[in-house]
């Protein structure tokens, strides 16, 4: 059965010949070296080219990053090596390493050392901590030297690549060889040594279109690959998956399984000839350098095998171990939300299969390890093989005695007791299956569920899902789909009744099987229920959960995470990502359990799992109650001031709004409350609030309107005596009260106004006024002389109106 391998090309950058690529173990960064001379670095996730300079006027062939000194190592055929900076494009280093072109460089993964090999047949052992001195010089090939690669399991050894047909495995410190490896008919171009597992292989590429795996302890071949049509360039074990990495001067990158060495898969982007692959330890990317340009590509699923079941014993695979950590062990320790946690790692053995998925069964008591196209069941504490068998795809029932496996595109067989009890062909077809309360079958024109029993067609929806959820009670399930999810309710009683009377059957199934409850357009990645709470990590990397309609964030994740599952004891939810980390948030079962009982309208259940809620909870379990229409609950449940009096507005209990404005002390807050007393009539407790907030303008406003001369007055003592004379005045004048207003502007310095009011309203004060407006002005200027009217003029004056015109501006 094939590996299954998804190929995504993630980035294309076109430029001039690539003769090597190198990508960087922590940035998302690719060094190029070209033909032309230029080294480039581009950025694989912005798709931007970071740094871009001419190195020299002859072909760069070889770079690489040197991660833990910031550099960039370049050979080129001007036969010197260059060392710079990559942050600060420093030139650290520059020296003549060769007497002919260099074709390669290895930096050791420890120490200070750099080999490099070249046409003239030498190779180099270069020591930057003692000023690049040449430490020793490795002779014995007749021909020029390819590639050399140091041995990831024994670092003080190396391996060569030569024209001259042969492979030479070298120990650093030793001039001769320590054996040959000879069996290409012609020139040898490339190497690369195999980094899983106990297999001490070394793969080789040459000029005689073969690709060869060799035993280097029993210095044998143990297999040849054919297949390519030209030269072969570059050959690659992946480092994280069970793949060989070939590449040609027939422009086609070859995949190959590495344990079973079938062909995979066959690359071909039109880029013309390749010239150098890149593998990145720890990742999936893939680097691919051809005669006109470079490519990014990701190989398989990022998702990592893991699974956990109820009880915190979580199960992962790194490449073909299985290993099991124990959330058990971490005791009463204080957890912190989003820290990696300190897991005691357990090796449970080697899997017959490379791992693709691995998942617990609902019970716990057995995990299914998928891959290859086969899966194989085994005991959770032991890793004892239970069952086996083919499948493209496996999946569990919710009561973990039945499962079921998807055989091609057409046929499903479901197994109860690890017993095959039957196999049927959906009549849509079968693309994907989904295990839990019922069997679900996607094929391109939708989705339909199957009783686990009879395999009965349930419901057909025309959904295309990636991922399906149901929760515990198999009441309500999640449909996730590219682009949003569904919440649907099961409804077995009318599914029950249909199948006893044979009524409502369509060709679609039951017509009322399911009940949408809603839709949010968010991508989900991974997800679970709590209750009927749904827990999800989105495509933007928020952990939110879903209940009753609202969507309630937990945390943003700084990177991708996979839920893994929820322990209620510890009221914690527990996530890993791909390098089989462990983090953990808090989430009160306490807090799920109340949301639930509401969404339920179980006030009861409710009423009893509120004083378990810590008070630091309440305010929002209460905005939960508001939004789903249940205000009077929120306002007893809420402990946030300013919710609570929000809600006491809403609810039109201005009696505790009153009480939360008093401990407040906000004008806000106040003018709220005076608005809604104002709109239910209630006065006195509108006046009240506008004094407290000190609002003369509202208290104006409500005194006019509702007629009251005692507030009126009231009004304009306690306006005057705040100093807001504009609703002083007014008040004032409405009284009829003239000589307030008089001396009011006088004390204001409204003189010119006092002065045209006391000749309008009260003439006796005309000269009183006018002197103190005169000594007024000749503060300002001696000579400054009175604009006042001539008696002839005063006797047109129409200030005898009843209401000023300047009065408006006052």
């Amino acid at each position: 059965m094939p590996l299954r391998l998804e190929i995504q090309r993630r980035l294309t950058a076109r430029s001039e010949r690539v003769k090597s690529a190198d990508l960087h173990p922590t940035e998302p960064w690719m060094v190029l070296s070209l033909y032309s001379g230029a080294v480039v670095v581009w950025n694989h996730e912005t798709q931007a080219i970071v740094k871009s300079f001419e190195l020299c006027d002859l072909p760069v062939r070889v770079t690489k990053f040197v991660a833990r000194k910031h550099w960039i190592i370049a050979g080129a055929d001007d036969m010197q090596i260059r060392v710079f900076n990559y942050n600060t494009l420093d030139k650290v280093c520059m020296f003549e390493a060769h007497c002919d072109y260099i074709r390669s460089v290895a930096v050791h993964p420890t120490q200070p050392f750099v080999l490099t090999s070249s046409d003239d047949m030498l190779i180099k052992l270069w020591d930057w901590d003692r000023k690049w001195t040449c430490c020793q010089v490795f002779e014995g090939h007749a021909h020029y030297i390819m590639q050399v690669v140091f041995n990831p399991k024994d670092n003080n050894q190396f391996a060569s690549a030569s024209l001259d047909r042969t492979i030479k495995v070298w120990q650093l410190g030793s001039k001769t060889p320590n054996f040959t490896l000879e069996g290409h008919e012609k020139g040898v171009n490339c190497i690369d040594y195999y980094r899983g597992g106990d297999k001490p292989y070394l793969i080789s590429g040459a000029d005689d279109h073969l690709v060869k795996i060799w035993d280097y302890q029993n210095k044998t071949c143990v297999q040849t690959l054919e297949g390519h049509a030209q030269n072969v360039t570059c050959v690659c074990f992946h480092p994280e998956l069970p793949v060989i990495l070939t590449g040609s001067e027939d422009g086609t990158v070859r995949v190959w399984h590495s344990n079973t060495y079938r062909l995979e898969n066959t690359l071909n982007y039109g880029m013309e000839r390749v010239w150098c692959i890149s593998g990145q330890h720890g990742s999936n990317n893939v680097a691919l350098g051809y005669d006109e340009g470079s490519i990014l590509i990701k190989l398989g699923r990022e998702e990592p095998a893991m699974s956990m079941d109820s009880g915190g014993k979580i199960i992962w695979a790194r490449h073909s171990e299985v290993q099991q950590a124990n959330l058990k062990v971490l005791g009463e320790a204080e957890i912190q939300d989003g820290e990696k946690l300190p897991l005691g790692v357990k090796d449970m053995g080697s899997c017959e299969v490379y791992p693709q998925t691995i998942q617990h069964s609902p019970n716990g008591r057995f995990v299914v390890v998928c891959g290859d196209g086969e899966y194989i069941i085994y005991t959770a504490m032991a890793l004892r093989n239970k069952s086996y068998g083919s499948a493209q795809e496996f999946v569990w029932a919710h009561d973990s005695s039945q499962y079921a496996i998807r055989e091609g595109n057409s046929v499903v067989k479901i197994f109860k007791n690890f017993k095959e009890k039957k196999t049927f062909k959906p009549g849509f077809g079968a693309d994907c299956i989904f295990g839990g309360f019922l069997l679900g079958v996607r094929s391109n024109s939708g989705l339909a569920f199957y009783g686990w029993e009879t395999s009965d067609l349930i419901r057909r929806v025309e959904i295309l899902p990636k991922h399906i959820f149901w929760s515990d009670s198999g009441e309500l399930v999640c449909i996730a789909t590219e682009e949003s999810f569904f919440v649907l309710r099961f409804l077995m009683e009318r599914v029950t009744t249909a199948q006893e009377s044979r009524e409502m059957l369509t060709e679609d199934g039951i017509e009322d099987a399911f009940e949408v409850l809603g839709e949010v357009q968010e991508v989900v990645k991974t997800g679970l229920w709590v209750g009927d709470c749904f827990i999800y990590t989105s495509s933007v990397n928020r952990l939110n959960y879903y209940v009753g309609g609202e969507i309630i964030t937990i945390a943003h994740l700084d990177r991708t995470m996979y839920l893994l599952g929820y322990i209620p004891k510890d009221d914690r939810l527990y996530l890993g990502d791909k390098e089989l980390n462990i983090i953990s948030y808090s989430l009160l079962l306490s807090v799920l359990e109340y949301e639930t009982a509401v969404m339920r309208k179980d006030f009861n259940t409710a009423d009893r799992v509120l004083p378990t809620i810590p008070l630091e909870q309440r305010t929002r379990v209460a905005h939960f109650l508001e939004k789903q229409g249940f205000r009077q609950q929120a306002l007893a449940v809420s402990t946030d001031p300013d919710h609570k009096f929000e809600l006491a507005l809403q609810l039109g209990e201005l009696r505790t709004a009153h009480e939360l404005a008093l401990e407040a002390e906000s004008e806000h807050k106040w003018k709220q409350l005076a608005e809604a007393a104002t709109t239910r009539c209630q006065f006195s407790l509108a006046q009240e609030c506008l004094h407290q907030a000190q609002d003369y303008g509202g208290l104006l406003l409500l005194a006019t309107a509702s007629g009251s001369a005692e507030m009126v007055g009231k009004l304009a003592e306690g306006a005057e005596k705040d100093g807001k004379t504009n609703v002083a005045f007014l008040t004032y004048f409405m009284q009829g009260r003239t000589d307030k207003c008089l001396e009011l502007l006088i004390k204001t310095g409204r003189l010119p106004e006092a002065a045209f009011l006391a000749r309008t309203y009260m003439p006796s004060h005309v000269s009183r006024v006018v002197k103190l407006w005169k000594e007024n002005l000749s503060k300002v200027n001696q000579k400054q002389q009175m604009p006042w009217p001539t008696p002839a003029s005063t006797a047109t004056c129409s200030l005898a109106s009843s209401k000023p015109c300047w009065l408006s501006s006052t």
